[in-house]
């Protein structure tokens, strides 16, 4: 597993999405779910293999997934990608 510093400098930036869901029992109420990995923008292949376990292993399905990405280019210069998946 490579360090923090290694997979940045391979171009992989902090991503965190809050995962929107629903309950089984009751489907009208939505609970959330906070992932946070490194990944990389703009096709995030980490976070679409979390989302793929996700709706075959767990009971809950999915409503959306708003998340934040944050990339490091220079030494104080920060590029920051924001979106949301929308599920249902």
């Amino acid at each position: 597993m490579m360090s923090e510093m290694e997979m940045m400098l391979k171009g992989y930036g902090l991503t965190t999405a809050q995962i929107f869901y629903r309950l089984p029992d009751p489907p009208v109420l939505l609970q959330s779910y906070v992932w946070q990995d490194y990944d990389l923008a703009p096709d995030f292949p980490a976070m679409k293999d979390f989302l793929k376990f996700w709706q075959e292993k767990l009971d809950g399905p999915l409503h959306s997934v708003h998340y934040v990405h944050r990339k490091l280019i220079s030494a104080s210069e920060w590029r920051s990608v924001k979106g949301e998946i929308v599920v249902h």
